[in-house]
């Protein structure tokens, strides 16, 4: 009897978590995966701003050209992309081979013609870019390089 009393007196030492804590630091995981989750942008913003800023360089520097040779340059949208009309040198060859959308969707909302030259000051001109439900404008004053905004939708 005496071997039996000393046994049942012997403290019982728990290991692991229980259930709670488990929920706790779960519930916690969760919660921070919807905040990352959340502050991720959306893919398709993304693209459209890339191929919004490499088209507002292509611009520029077709204007730059057009001034720089006293040549009337113009852009179009076409099917495939977008081609600079009037350059007549080996820079119009490079811009060619740059004149098409580096992202498949995109499309110009309302196709128009922009004059980016050979005058220093030209009129204000956009051209508004759309992919799925996303829009972006590119636009200048005629006096400053073209500039990318985001257009609320």
């Amino acid at each position: 009897m005496l071997i039996v009393k000393l046994c049942a007196h012997k403290p019982i030492k728990q290991h692991g978590f229980t259930l709670l804590e488990l929920m706790v630091v779960v519930a916690i995981i969760a919660i921070a995966s919807v905040g990352v989750a959340i502050s991720l942008p959306n893919q398709d913003s993304v693209k459209l701003e890339r191929e919004a800023q490499r088209l507002a360089s292509l611009l520029d520097s077709a204007r730059a050209q057009s001034r720089a040779t006293g040549l009337l340059v113009k852009w179009r949208a076409t099917e495939q992309g977008f081609q600079f009309e009037g350059l007549k040198n080996k820079n119009a060859s490079e811009l060619e081979k740059l004149s098409f959308w580096s992202e498949q969707g995109i499309s110009v909302v309302e196709p128009k013609i922009l004059v980016l030259g050979p005058e220093p000051i030209i009129d204000k001109q956009k051209i508004v870019l759309q992919l799925q439900d996303q829009k972006i404008e590119i636009a200048t004053d005629g006096l400053h390089p073209f500039k990318v905004s985001s257009i609320q939708p």
